[in-house]
């Protein structure tokens, strides 16, 4: 498909005269078309669940997350994958990004990177990629070759391939296992994809990580129950979830967190349970750390 019959760089008959605006009509422009975007994330929404199920069952089966794209997309998910870490405890080796250009290009334009798909399939082979892996490939136009090259690799070695675009009629999404294209239409400024399609590709990562880590036991009700105390502020946090799960008084969530050696999910089993931390780990590691499906067994 070529540059000018993709939707994402059509131009919007909203905005041809923004540069005449006043400021404040300027944002209510933007900020109108903002309000399109969670529409048409909420388009795809089975896409991204088919992608959650998937991807948890390969990660809880030893798999990692693999996100890879150039430019804005590449960057967007390798937050994605960064923010697990600090949020869920997720080792970095478990869930990470590769972006056209290397680490330099998250802060530099690398010219040309994104034109490759050799050097995707090599920064792939530099990673070990195997079956149990899942690669998402991130591109608003669904056309960058980095992008393209990271799924037709990912194809060959059987990983799951998932595809984020904001064009429905793309090369990524017709080659990925699952493809998930919020179409947002024309951004407010032809061809600036960081605009809507970066915010919709933001929304669905959201979407599809935080899916996964419930799915794996990393959250309890509402609660982030794999958080490391490993400061005081979230040593407070943590006892502030256990408190939220439990009921408990702040002091008593405070001893049963040093009674779990620091562990949030088994500290609330303990509690609930009215068991110690041996058996408490027992029925998280039975329970694939579900803490829910844990509470229902000892009833």
């Amino acid at each position: 498909m070529k540059l000018d019959e993709l939707t994402t760089e059509s131009r919007n008959a909203a905005s041809t005269t923004i540069d005449q605006l006043s400021t404040l009509e300027m944002v209510k422009i933007i900020n109108q078309e903002d309000q399109k975007v969670a529409l048409a994330v909420e388009k795809v929404l089975p896409e991204v669940a088919q992608a959650i199920d998937q991807a948890a069952e390969r990660y809880q089966n030893g798999g990692r997350l693999i996100y890879c794209g150039a430019g804005t997309s590449g960057r967007l998910g390798t937050l994605d994958a960064i923010e697990l870490t600090p949020t869920y405890s997720v080792s970095p080796d478990k869930a990470f990004g590769l972006i056209a250009g290397g680490k330099e290009a998250m802060f530099h334009a690398v010219e040309g990177a994104e034109d490759s798909k050799e050097l995707a399939e090599a920064d792939l082979k530099k990673c070990n990629l195997t079956d149990k892996d899942v690669i998402i490939a991130v591109a608003a136009s669904g056309r960058t070759p980095y992008a393209i090259g990271a799924l037709e690799y990912g194809e060959k070695v059987n990983a799951l391939t998932i595809a984020v675009t904001c064009n429905e009629a793309s090369e990524m999404n017709r080659l990925a296992a699952i493809g998930i294209a919020p179409v947002v239409g024309p951004e407010v400024i032809t061809g600036s994809t960081r605009m809507k399609a970066g915010t919709a590709q933001k929304m669905v990562l959201n979407m599809f990580s935080t899916g996964i880590m419930i799915k794996v036991g990393n959250v309890y009700q509402n609660l982030m129950v794999n958080v490391q105390p490993t400061n005081e502020k979230l040593i407070q946090r943590s006892i502030q979830i256990i408190h939220e799960a439990t009921g408990v008084e702040q002091t008593t969530a405070q001893e049963y967190l040093n009674l779990a050696h620091n562990h949030v999910a088994e500290a609330i089993v303990m509690i609930q349970g009215q068991i110690g931390l041996a058996d408490a780990q027992a029925l998280l590691n039975q329970h694939n750390r579900r803490i829910s499906d844990v509470l229902s067994e000892i009833g």
